[in-house]
């Protein structure tokens, strides 16, 4: 977006909720940003294009990370319904990796004022172990889906969750608004006359007063 990359990630990493279970999770996320490779875009001049993940400006990782609670599913169900949200964070296994240096170092996530996300029985507003079937496994109700960022000019406005019910998941969603560099105004004639297919709301405004505008993302 003008002079600044944004680089979304989306990911499902490896479910379980065994003791160990988080290491396989976090090992998940190191081959990410290890292998994850991008091509130099045909007809780019800037030198510096991303080739990594961690070479953009602005990341945002979302997804069912998978990371439990590391607590049992009565002790979970107790604090859930006091909504003690604090003390269930001291025991969510995200939380202890990233503070650990395991995971995720450097990355920065909104405060959590909602329950855990998973698991619920399909079409209600249930955890599925509070009436278990014969043949459902008991899942221990946890945060599984999260939303991160990294990197400088991002700033959350919110960091709720949905309620539809079509999935034993609670979706989350957040609102940014992102920082966003523009070229200078000896840049911006080659930038425009190099540019006629873009949409007019995308191109920047040569007179704008500040180096950076607010871009917001829904």
């Amino acid at each position: 977006m003008h002079q600044t990359s944004f680089c979304f990630v989306c990911t499902h990493l490896t479910s379980g909720q065994k003791d160990g279970d988080e290491l396989r999770r976090n090992a998940d996320v190191v081959e990410i940003l290890r292998k994850t490779r991008f091509p130099h875009a045909h007809g780019a001049r800037d030198e510096k294009w991303p080739e990594t993940i961690l070479d953009h400006d602005r990341i945002i990782w979302l997804g069912d990370l998978n990371y439990r609670i590391a607590l049992s599913y009565r002790s979970v169900k107790a604090l859930v319904e006091m909504h003690n949200w604090k003390q269930l964070l001291e025991k969510d296994q995200l939380r202890i990796e990233q503070r650990f240096g395991r995971v995720f170092a450097g990355w920065k996530e909104g405060r959590i004022y909602f329950p855990p996300t998973y698991k619920y029985s399909y079409n209600s507003d249930r955890y599925a172990g509070d009436d278990m079937h014969p043949n459902e496994k008991r899942r221990t109700p946890a945060w599984c889906d999260r939303i991160l960022w990294y990197g400088r000019g991002l700033n959350q406005l919110c960091y709720v969750r949905g309620e539809s019910r079509f999935s034993d998941h609670r979706p989350v969603y957040s609102i940014f608004t992102a920082e966003v560099k523009l070229p200078s105004q000896a840049q911006f004639g080659s930038f425009t006359r190099s540019s006629s297919l873009m949409g007019v709301d995308e191109l920047p405004y040569p007179t704008y007063p500040r180096s950076y505008t607010d871009i917001n993302f829904y």
